[in-house]
């Protein structure tokens, strides 16, 4: 099967081809809020894996979440694994005063320096600005990165510095789905 060469709204290209290894690491939280607060949607994991991974060697796929107890979770979790993802979840903290924190930016970091050498290609799931550090790191081990993020939400520092950015603004149909009203009731009708 030949190369298959992709270009991005830069004038960057990327070179897929299917003997690459790759790994795939989500920030489950970057992209769910942008997919909220954007589009007032939920993201389509199964396509996000898919467009990832293009036909190539799929090495290793981490969804990274924030535990929240929340009732639907249990069955996110089981998506997720479903769709091929191996997920990682962190409880959401909670400080004095009531304020909440959670994230998995360190976390993915350094998972993805821990298995860069066992790869061709890291894929970056974030637009999160965080991790422009990290992909300059990689780009100066001469390590391949794809991002795959909402542009909209998207750090422009992520965008240069990768290798190729995959805009899921471009395809909103495919890695979207509609939030379903939950528990939503008709109100009974009394005679």
């Amino acid at each position: 099967m030949p190369n298959q060469v992709r270009h991005d709204t830069q004038t960057k290209m990327s070179i897929r081809n299917p003997d690459q290894r790759i790994g795939v690491f989500v920030d489950v939280q970057n992209l769910y809020y942008s997919a909220r607060n954007i589009y007032n949607a939920r993201v389509n994991f199964n396509e996000i894996i898919k467009e990832a991974v293009g036909g190539r060697r799929l090495v290793r796929a981490i969804a990274y979440v924030i535990k929240a107890d929340m009732p639907e979770e249990h069955s996110f979790f089981e998506a997720l694994d479903k769709a091929g993802f191996e997920g990682k979840t962190k409880d959401l903290q909670t400080f004095a005063g009531g304020q909440q924190k959670g994230d998995w930016d360190v976390g993915i970091a350094m998972d993805i320096i821990k298995m860069m050498n066992k790869l061709d290609v890291v894929v970056l799931a974030s637009g999160d600005g965080d991790f422009a550090a990290l992909l300059e790191y990689l780009q100066m081990t001469g390590q391949l990165t794809e991002t795959i993020a909402f542009g909209k939400s998207t750090s422009s520092k992520i965008t240069e510095l990768t290798d190729h950015f995959i805009d899921l603004d471009e395809d909103p149909k495919r890695f979207l789905m509609k939030i379903r009203p939950s528990n939503s009731r008709k109100p009974i009708k009394r005679k």
